[in-house]
């Protein structure tokens, strides 16, 4: 019983061991230094980093809601708190008339506006470097929760001691900008904070590592927020607003809303709209194209990859037994290329007792090179979905909850129920603005700037995914249509029939059937000639298994290997990326690793090793690179037909001998 006991654990070792193989390796940091349990790594650390949207994300977030928080609290700073309503229009936000506020209040705005200023500007030295992490970041939190502090302390204050006299006065644009600003200031210095327990906790260097990508999104970002904020002060000159009611304009021009509510009462106003809705436009645009390009990198790095894995050890672990035979087939491979390392006897008998038939070897091949093509399906739709939902979740989370904001802040001034509120917001959204319906109280205004800045581009956003997923669905259906009816486009019934190898294996055999009936008829001799050399379709596995490996013939594979070297390079040409049939592979296998052997060696190998020599779901599979399947063929093609050129040169020499010639025919 311990015997079999034994003799079970040995067997299922391989197996445990197999599967780990592929498990992501555990970080494990030799340059630390341990400060009760934290983990503070050096700037010049390369070791593996997790906690990627603590690292990279929150960063790029704060470096976004800094800027606009900023240009809140210049609003706030300008804009007196309080204001009188109209005698002609009681009660309407729209008409009220501001006045002073107290010297304290403006004093301590200032105060609050400078600490958020001086706190972006060390957030932006941490980015370039310019100051050491572990100084700017600490310097950008507290500077902000200064700041947060001060206009939350300023605010309560004046509810409680210098409150607006109901009905006849009420709280202007200005106190809800501070409002909302001290709300962005808090909210990034909490991101910021969680920022920094991950460094604390050794997840990441003390450094933020960004692309050229990233870089240009937090220009970008401060260029548009620079952008509003300077126009707001033009217009307000120009057209004799106020400079809140000027910063609600130039938003609403900028993302192409167009409400109607404000618009430039003279020629000048007129004239400045030309230049500065263009370059509003662009710069929102270029911001929006980064946001969509970085979260696209981030998922696809983090998100995507980690989809691909998961499911690639899943089907590992749901074919151990075949996986451990190809950890069978490496190790025979290691004890021949070093014989004093040669397994024992026994085993020699073993393995050779265990041989598995050409036939069944192959097909468990293309059972692994089918679950990875699976995978590789998956990982595509999911890709392409994950993204689209996303943006429909993000979509309608700002939707809905927009509505509410807008439900509760017009409700005295307009009386918004909130149907009309969604209404709103998907107009605002769609950039349609009707304009039977505007923001008019002075919650709803800046509550209206800063969501509509969040929620415009996440609409774009959610129609370039739709691009890739519904619209495109949608486009190769009306080109199919119009390709198999109206609009027959040349070569579709063959592209047809190479997507069907089954259709093409019927029609071929159906077609030399005729052919060949044909010519014995005429009393032609049958068969193929000899200068027909096709790769393309590939055998099946049964004339591949059917082939001896030591009967072929070199030069006639070199030959191959030239024409397989022309027709990959073609089907770099292809819009899509072309995927290669498993026979396919076996074909390209043995064109790229015949030039390493000799024609011995070569059919000892496939007999022992199979015509493939990675595996198909392994971290080393073609499918798993970077490239596309054309460009990595066409590499290692290349690469076999220098060694074969190589090869030849030693055999003949270096061209020296007159009278050589290289005879790459029969």
């Amino acid at each position: 019983m311990s015997g079999s006991d034994s003799q079970s654990s040995n067997t299922s070792a391989p197996h445990a061991n197999d599967v780990k193989k592929f498990e992501p390796l555990a970080r494990t940091p030799t340059h630390t230094k341990q400060l009760w349990k934290f983990k503070l790594r050096p700037g010049d650390d390369d070791e593996p980093q997790d906690w990627w949207f603590a690292s990279t994300a929150i960063p790029l977030l704060a470096a976004t809601t800094g800027p606009l928080a900023n240009v809140m609290s210049i609003a706030a700073l300008i804009t007196s708190w309080r204001s009188n309503y109209d005698p002609a229009y009681p009660g309407q936000d729209a008409h009220s008339i501001g006045f002073a506020d107290p010297h304290w209040c403006i004093g301590l705005n200032a105060a609050s506006l400078a600490c958020g200023f001086i706190g972006n500007i060390f957030l932006l030295f941490n980015f370039t470097r310019r100051v050491r992490y572990i100084v700017a970041l600490p310097m950008t939190i507290i500077l902000w929760y200064f700041a947060t502090g001060i206009l939350m302390g300023i605010t309560i204050s004046m509810n409680q001691y210098v409150p607006p006299n109901r009905p006849d006065q009420t709280y202007s644009q200005g106190f809800w900008h501070a409002v909302i600003a001290a709300v962005l200031y808090l909210v990034s210095s909490m991101m910021l904070m969680v920022n920094m327990q991950g460094y604390f906790f050794g997840h990441y260097p003390q450094h933020f590592e960004l692309t050229d990508e990233q870089r240009n999104l937090i220009l970008q970002t401060m260029m548009f927020f620079i952008w509003l904020a300077g126009g707001g002060g033009v217009f307000a000159k120009v057209c004799g607003w106020s400079y809140v009611d000027a910063l609600y304009f130039c938003d609403v021009t900028i993302l192409t809303v167009g409400f109607g509510d404000f618009h430039p009462p003279n020629d000048v106003g007129r004239g400045l709209v030309f230049p500065y809705s263009v370059g509003g436009i662009i710069i929102l645009g270029l911001m929006v194209s980064s946001i969509r390009k970085f979260a696209q990198d981030l998922g696809h790095d983090n998100i995507i990859k980690n989809h691909v894995e998961k499911r690639r050890v899943d089907t590992i672990e749901r074919s151990v037994t075949t996986t451990f035979e190809l950890e069978q087939r490496q190790s025979q491979r290691r004890h021949k290329k070093h014989p004093h390392q040669a397994a024992p006897f026994m085993n020699t008998l073993k393995r050779v007792a265990t041989r598995k038939p050409r036939i069944v070897l192959l097909s468990e091949e293309k059972d692994r090179f089918t679950a990875m093509r699976t995978i590789q399906k998956s990982t595509s739709d999911f890709k392409r979905y994950y993204a689209l939902s996303m943006s429909v979740i993000a979509f309608g989370l700002l939707w809905c909850v927009g509505a509410v904001g807008f439900w509760k802040a017009e409700a005295k001034s307009q009386g918004l129920s909130y149907f009309q509120s969604l209404y709103f917001c998907y107009v605002s959204l769609l950039t349609i603005g009707y304009g039977d319906l505007s923001p008019t109280s002075n919650a709803g205004k800046p509550f209206f700037i800063v969501w509509s800045l969040v929620a415009v581009p996440t609409m774009t956003i959610l129609i370039s995914d739709m691009g890739d997923t519904v619209i495109a669905s949608f486009k190769r259906g009306t080109f199919t249509l119009a390709d198999w009816t109206v609009l027959p486009k040349a070569g579709l019934y063959r592209a047809f029939v190479d997507k069907h190898p089954w259709l093409y294996q019927w029609l071929k055999k159906r077609t030399e059937f005729k052919a060949e009936k044909e010519r014995f008829e005429r009393g032609f001799p049958t068969g193929p000639e000899d200068e027909d050399i096709d790769l393309r379709p590939a055998k099946t596995i049964e004339e591949i298994a059917a082939e001896v490996p030591s009967e072929l013939d070199e030069h006639l594979l070199a030959r191959k290997l030239a024409i397989a070297i022309r027709r990959t390079a073609n089907d770099l040409k292809a819009d899509a990326p072309r995927r290669y049939t498993y026979e396919e592979w076996v074909e390209y296998t043995r064109l790229i690793r015949f030039s390493r052997k000799s024609k011995q060696e070569l059919a000892d190998e496939e007999e022992e090793e199979g015509l493939v020599e990675w595996d198909w779901i392994g971290v080393k599979s073609p499918m798993m690179a970077e490239q596309t399947e054309s460009e990595w063929v066409l590499d290692r093609l290349c690469e076999s037909l220098d060694r074969y050129m190589r090869k030849q040169q030693r055999i003949y020499g270096t061209g020296k001998r007159r009278g050589t010639v290289l005879k790459l025919g029969n």
